[in-house]
């Protein structure tokens, strides 16, 4: 009940806002407001590093005179402060040139059903507790193998918070979401050679997270896995992404059929609508009314309401991702992507790693990858990679200080399989992605 005053407290206050940017003379306005506290804690060795509550406010307005805009923010939401922001919102617009491609939403396009996703589970915890919850996965960490050598730490963290938006066609809404994780980092050595690996878990509800034991148990495995790394020889092979590293490759190919890159004809994929981009078992999809999912929600960042999307089914592009803006610039309606895209599912296929390691023979299994190497103009795709060297579908030893390279319209084309070792800790849920051949540089 407090969590639903709160929520109609502050959508008074975006309405108030909205109210003072017609009185100072806007033509049109939208604004958002949010409020959020929560709990790190973090320890290292068994000692207390951190122990933080955090608690945060701030409001941000975009103002338009005809077709001329103006955005201003502020942490204050006092009525004076409120005044003041919205002053210096129109004093921007006053001052702006037109775009003719600006504005608000088409009001028939805003979200008018607002179902609960199942957001918001708030986690009753102290920094006693959480430093015990930390404390205990680290020490699952430190007490799994002996060449487990020192620790970069454990950390717990819970936010909750509420969001508010509203614009002057008359949306209003608000709702309230919490986040909680855990998470351990350890660092292991054998023979002079140092390796560290890290494990977390994410979720709406603590009762989803994995277990501190797990947490710090994974974490630890992960690290002895790598110890021993060597260098590989240049070549071309085939190439696994592991299903948590899998999703930086979804998330270029998101980049690229976003609007913002397409109207600025800075994409690889220009004019690729309707065309086969992935191969033909290729499916993409989103489903952003997920009950409880971290990327869910009614609405995009502009209030347009959301709805479940095929996005490439049969390998086959069905649409960019475009906000209001973006849509107009390209002569197209906004398909509610303001803000991006909501729990994007990469469809699964029948294997999971171990029988892609055996389809794959011989290559290499990427579990973390470097560096920034993507030219979105050009998809020419360079970075840095670790991970495991495969024969005969059976890792054989950890590998380090390589650099993966192709070119992205070519590594989705050649997309063999896709796990079905569903990685859930994110937006873009997809298994580990075997992809035919790249080229590796190395000694």
């Amino acid at each position: 009940m407090q969590t639903e005053q709160e929520i109609q407290r502050l959508e008074t206050i975006i309405h108030g806002l909205l109210e003072e940017a017609r009185n100072q003379g806007a033509s049109s306005a939208s604004a958002g407001l949010s409020v959020d506290n929560g709990l790190s804690v973090s320890v290292r060795l068994g000692e207390v590093e951190t122990i933080e509550n955090h608690c945060s406010q701030g409001l941000g307005v975009s103002v338009y005179f005809g077709q001329t805009k103006g955005s201003a923010s502020s942490t204050d939401i006092s009525e004076k402060s409120i005044k003041e922001t919205v002053a210096a919102a129109c004093s921007i617009a006053r001052y702006t040139s037109e775009d003719s491609y600006g504005g608000l939403p088409d009001a028939d396009k805003l979200a008018t059903e607002f179902n609960d996703l199942d957001l918001y589970h708030p986690w009753d915890i102290d920094a006693e507790e959480a430093i015990t919850l930390a404390t205990d996965c680290e020490n699952s960490a430190r007490q799994y193998h002996s060449d487990i050598s020192n620790s970069e730490g454990a950390s717990v963290d819970s936010y909750s918070g509420i969001h508010i938006f509203g614009n002057s066609l008359g949306f209003l809404h608000g709702y309230a979401s919490t986040r909680h994780s855990l998470s351990c980092s350890v660092i292991g050595e054998r023979e002079g050679a140092m390796e560290r690996d890290y494990w977390y878990s994410v979720a709406r509800n603590k009762q989803d997270l994995e277990s501190t034991e797990f947490i710090g148990q994974k974490a630890a495995e992960r690290t002895i896995q790598r110890l021993g790394a060597r260098g590989l020889s240049s070549r071309k092979c085939p190439v696994i992404y592991s299903a948590e590293i899998a999703s930086s490759l979804i998330g270029s190919f998101l980049g690229a059929i976003s609007g913002g890159s397409l109207y600025r004809k800075s994409s690889f994929l220009l004019d690729s609508l309707d065309t086969q981009v992935f191969p033909d078992f290729m499916r993409l999809y989103e489903q952003p009314h997920l009950l409880g999912a971290l990327g869910s929600s009614m609405y995009d960042a502009e209030g347009v309401s959301t709805r479940a999307n095929e996005i490439v089914s049969a390998g086959v592009l069905n649409t960019y991702l475009l906000s209001s803006y973006s849509a107009r610039k390209l002569g197209m309606q906004t398909t509610g992507h303001a803000g991006g895209v909501r729990n994007l599912c990469v469809e699964a296929g029948d294997h999971n790693l171990a029988q892609l390691l055996k389809q794959m023979d011989t290559g290499l299994l990427v579990t973390e990858l470097m560096g920034q190497g993507v030219n979105p103009v050009t998809g020419d795709y360079s970075r840095g990679a670790a991970g495991f060297w495969v024969e005969q579908g059976e890792i054989q030893y950890p590998v380090q200080e390589i650099t993966i390279a192709g070119n992205l319209k070519d590594m989705f084309q050649h997309i063999l399989a896709v796990g079905n070792d569903i990685e859930y800790r994110g937006n873009i849920r997809t298994g580990s992605i075997l992809v035919e051949e790249m080229a590796i540089a190395g000694e």
